[in-house]
């Protein structure tokens, strides 16, 4: 019997999440609807802007979110990533211990540096637009990856985003290499359509002949295939990936489990804050694969989750949220 169900690789980021106008991208130069890298300063300058008393502040990261969403299902989940020794350091360590999962992180390893933070803004329509600032996660490598723990989990899930630093790149390439040499099955994500179009080749590299899961949506899949049209798309998915899962917002999600595909059908929500439907998805349907369910009910759990988050502020369920949904798919 493995320790955990899943153990993720990731940027460890301190989402700090408000609610802005079309006319707040305007008057500070912000482009709606992408995640942007910035450096400190700028990111400082837009913080002098915004009410920060009326922001909600989680620790996230794209991977961060999915390990949480394992472990509210009642999965076992690990992260292994990097902050520093300041004050939101302390508060992702002590927030994901609250979410339930273990991790690298200790008082006595924090190192001096700053902890990267990511201003998600939301407007009304419900689109997330993320300006980040990577500070000490921007010097993950090979040395913050627990190996112990990759061995003792039934899948390893890496983040895309870790794609955009060299030393990113090799922390996703060690912690596969690990993964693959001890029977551990390989989970990746795309993150953001950014992730494939500027940096394929990387991220190429790190998929290499195969992983057993891919998440990714419509606009990635057909960037990284080089296809415009889905249907193509998923047939060369087939290439490097045995199984995938492809979301398509509103229009629900593909999933491919190796032999045939299955449609999973949205479910009614009134969108109001986008941010971390992706990541809920994977976490929810990471959570069902790893225990017992099979592709077609972990879709299903997968959807009803990411409707849920779309529907509310922030990219987290409260544990209640959680339990319910699985009651609404085990009755």
């Amino acid at each position: 019997m493995k320790k955990y169900d899943v153990t993720g690789i990731g940027n460890a980021l301190v989402d700090i999440e408000f609610k802005v106008t079309d006319q707040f991208f305007e008057a500070n130069g912000v482009e709606k609807g992408l995640m942007t890298l910035v450096d400190e300063d700028r990111q400082n300058e837009l913080m002098q802007v915004i009410d920060t008393q009326q922001a909600k502040k989680q620790c996230g990261g794209s991977a961060g979110n999915t390990v949480i969403a394992i472990s509210q299902f009642g999965g076992k989940s690990y992260y292994s990533c990097k902050v520093a020794n300041d004050e939101f350091g302390h508060f992702y360590m002590n927030d994901m211990k609250n979410a339930g999962v273990d991790h690298n992180l200790n008082e006595s390893n924090l190192v001096e540096g700053i902890t990267g933070k990511c201003l998600v803004m939301v407007t009304e329509d419900a689109e997330r637009t993320m300006n980040t600032f990577l500070g000490i996660t921007q010097t993950y490598s090979t040395e913050d990856v627990n190996e112990s723990a990759i061995k003792d989990s039934k899948y390893l899930y890496i983040e895309g985003y870790l794609i955009t630093s060299e030393n990113g790149k090799q922390a996703m390439k060690h912690a596969k290499k690990i993964a693959e040499e001890n029977g551990v099955k390989v989970a990746v994500t795309f993150s953001d359509p950014a992730m494939v179009k500027y940096f394929k080749e990387p991220m190429t590299e790190v998929i290499g002949a195969s992983v057993d899961m891919l998440f990714t949506n419509e606009e990635e899949a057909m960037i990284f295939t080089n296809k415009d049209n889905l249907l193509e798309a998923r047939e060369e998915l087939k290439k490097v990936a045995k199984h995938f899962v492809i979301t398509q917002g509103k229009n629900g999600a593909m999933i491919y489990d190796g032999d045939t595909f299955i449609d999973i059908e949205p479910y009614e929500t009134t969108a109001v804050d986008t941010n971390g439907a992706g990541d809920m998805f994977a976490g929810a349907f990471m959570y069902g694969i790893t225990n017992g369910h099979s592709y077609a009910s972990s879709g299903k759990l997968a959807s009803m989750a990411s409707s849920k988050i779309v529907s509310q502020f922030g990219p987290r369920l409260e544990w209640h949220q959680a339990k319910d949904i699985l009651n609404r798919l085990n009755p």
